[in-house]
């Protein structure tokens, strides 16, 4: 699962293909990552206000990771 992150909705997708892909229902996946089920669910439909911390627990939990790098630009 890869992709260009340049909102809190692009996470969302990511992380509901991911856990999709695994197999997992929400309640499983939140459980497995020890999140509520609502909060699992703010991430996956891209909750602008979802607390940091605790999306970067679900996407190692899942498997995922974070890397950060300069943007390229056009002209380049």
């Amino acid at each position: 699962m890869e992709g260009k992150v340049n909102s809190p909705a692009d996470i969302g997708i990511i992380v509901r293909r991911k856990r999709k892909a695994d197999g997992l229902t929400l309640a499983d996946a939140a459980a497995m990552c020890n999140v509520g089920y609502r909060f699992f669910s703010n991430v996956e439909n891209g909750k602008p206000t979802a607390h940091i911390g605790k999306i970067l627990q679900v996407l190692s939990c899942l498997g995922l990771e974070v890397t950060i790098m300069p943007r390229g630009w056009k002209n380049e």
